[in-house]
């Protein structure tokens, strides 16, 4: 993890045991970032100390009700249900995923982002509150009933969507980080100038892993084209979202930012929200928020410029600008087998992206223009004849350089794939340095 959590003044509630025992858990939080830094051989110690980190949380909640109750807190009984929640729903899920993920660096640094960040805003707004310091965050909450459907509709939404089976693990998230993130802002207006402000917090791995596959894009990182393929992927989850919601009948997409962190955060800081969900989808974690109408008429909304967007995109493709810019080649086939080999033979000098076809290899090429397309000749439904020729039909398209991979070199399939006029073509069962030599000479002819 990034960095260390430390105990500062502004954390304490004035009551002495509490603040020992807050003190207490923020060290052991800590120590567990140093352990996440370290090789496999601190999985052991990861282990303890979470196993301590939960048994201590629980004992201290029950010490901590007990003296509200004893005081006569109002709150108590918010208070008690958000320690449940993180009990018995939050710590099982991170736990069951610690446990089923061996430990690795996603599943710990899930675990550390989403407890140290819960603690932080649990200290600050909950239990400041038991003395009259803060205000309860969680006061506009919907209500059960509306809750618990809400959460039907978007479990069931993340399996027609993705094939995911996910569970909500905190009905009460607030805005901690739990891992690299890509942070949507959506607002939504009707005719009488309300508006809803809906916030999607999608973790780049999840991205990653469906978004890129209902695409066709098979790639390891994230890119500018996932990027904007996951913009259109929130519009449509919300909008879905909105169909059941019959408050919202009339709503229409105003405005929308991708945003920084820090942005994200100020949200919760500022404004109290009406639903705030996080969700383990099993491929990464997401979370849905939403500020309703009639909490923004209470403030202004923080102004988010459209520039955000353009400033965050540039942070993702630059967090390795000291490497080299590889040029992108598109591979296009049917056959994992032959996918999966090119991406290992090119993508020590080439950024490789991967489709199984023809329909998938045209989505790609709209959001992401590649340097060369490396385009199966025979595939189903669409062949890499009308592949080309849909290119070939498209000014913004025609000048992409495609280099046919073909498995016959007979006289006749050669005459048919010169008469397309690609950039060139590649036997399948050339030796993988023969292929690789080819490619690069072609980019260097280019190039001269």
């Amino acid at each position: 993890m990034e960095s260390q959590l430390a105990w500062r003044d502004e954390y304490n509630i004035g009551v002495d045991t509490i603040d020992r025992e807050h003190q207490r858990l923020f060290k052991i939080i800590s120590k567990l970032f140093a352990f996440s830094d370290e090789d496999k051989k601190s999985q052991w110690a990861c282990q303890e100390g979470i196993k301590y980190f939960k048994d201590h949380a629980v004992k201290h909640f029950a010490e901590e009700e007990k003296y509200m109750e004893s005081i006569g807190y109002a709150g108590l009984e918010m208070h008690r249900h958000l320690h449940e929640g993180f009990r018995n729903k939050t710590l099982p899920a991170l736990e069951k995923e610690l446990e089923e993920m061996d430990y690795c660096t996603n599943s710990v640094d899930h675990f550390l982002g989403v407890c140290a960040g819960w603690l932080i805003g649990h200290t600050l707004t909950e239990d400041r509150a038991i003395t009259g310091e803060g205000v309860s965050k969680w006061v506009e909450l919907l209500p059960e009933e509306e809750h618990e459907a809400l959460k039907k509709v978007i479990v069931q939404l993340v399996y027609d969507m993705f094939h995911l089976e996910s569970q909500v693990i905190s009905e009460t998230y607030s805005g901690e980080k739990f891992g690299k993130g890509v942070y949507y802002r959506l607002v939504y207006g009707a005719d009488q100038e309300e508006r809803c402000e809906i916030f999607l917090v999608f973790e780049e791995r999840l991205l990653i892993n469906t978004v890129g596959k209902v695409m066709g894009i098979e790639t390891g990182k994230l890119d500018a084209m996932l990027i904007n393929a996951a913009r259109f992927t929130a519009q449509q989850f919300v909008g879905r979202i909105i169909e059941h919601l019959p408050d919202m009948d009339g709503y229409e997409l105003k405005e929308e930012n991708l945003l920084t962190y820090e942005q994200f955060r100020d949200v919760f800081e500022k404004k109290n929200l009406q639903v705030s969900l996080l969700v383990d989808t099993g491929a990464g974690y997401f979370s849905y928020c939403a500020i309703a109408p009639h909490l923004l008429k209470k403030g202004v909304a923080v102004p988010i410029g459209a520039e955000n967007a353009v400033t965050e995109v540039e942070k993702y493709l630059m967090q390795k600008q000291e490497e080299p810019v590889k040029r992108k080649i598109l591979v296009v086939d049917d056959s994992i087998t032959i996918r999966q080999g090119m991406k290992n033979l090119l993508e020590e000098d080439y950024d490789v992206a991967m489709v199984d076809s023809g329909v998938a290899a045209i989505r790609c090429i709209i959001l992401d223009k590649p340097d060369l397309v490396l385009l199966d000749y025979e595939m189903p439904v669409c062949n890499g004849k009308q592949v080309l020729e849909m290119l070939r039909s498209e000014n913004s398209f025609a000048g992409i350089p495609v280099i046919f991979l073909t498995g016959r070199t007979d006289p006749e399939t050669v005459k048919n794939l010169i008469s397309m006029r690609p950039d060139g073509y590649l036997a399948k069962y050339l030796k993988p340095d023969e292929i690789k030599k080819k490619i690069d000479i072609f980019f260097e002819t280019r190039d001269s």
